[in-house]
């Protein structure tokens, strides 16, 4: 990662290095890592290429992920919404870090998404960030 670049549009070579720097920062987080590593079972060069095209498809329309994230996220056990937290807060720490403030908006409102999704499927209720947001915009403008 250059240290000073800042994007100005997401393409997949710089999704893919949110992707990476992202994770990698996920694997070395004290809450998260070990429900990815448990989840993994080594396989994280794998997921990482499925993470890429996964982002690739929410945030250009690709189209190049398939799979059932609902579905795969709802076996995980000992989820809480601390581990959604963090999630968040380190999504919008590596956006805001490597691209333009408007575009990592963009990015940081797309993973907001999907993790109240996920979010749902656990507690049945939406999460705490996602809250201020609606209230603020009733009609989602």
């Amino acid at each position: 990662m250059q240290a000073n670049l800042t994007y100005h549009t997401p393409t997949v070579e710089s999704i893919s290095e949110l992707v990476h720097a992202f994770y990698a920062d996920v694997r070395q987080d004290a809450l998260l890592g070990p429900v990815f590593d448990e989840a993994l079972n080594g396989q994280w060069d794998e997921h990482l290429h499925r993470l890429v095209d996964f982002w690739s498809t929410v945030l250009l329309g690709s189209r190049s992920f398939k799979g059932n994230v609902l579905g795969k996220h709802m076996q995980l056990q000992g989820i809480t919404p601390a581990h959604f937290a963090a999630w968040v807060r380190l999504w919008n720490e590596h956006t805001a870090r490597l691209f333009a403030p408007e575009v990592a908006h963009g990015l940081q409102a797309a993973a907001h998404g999907v993790a109240r999704n996920l979010f749902r499927g656990y507690f049945g209720e939406l999460p705490g960030f996602a809250t201020p947001r609606q209230e603020a915009h009733p009609h989602g403008v």
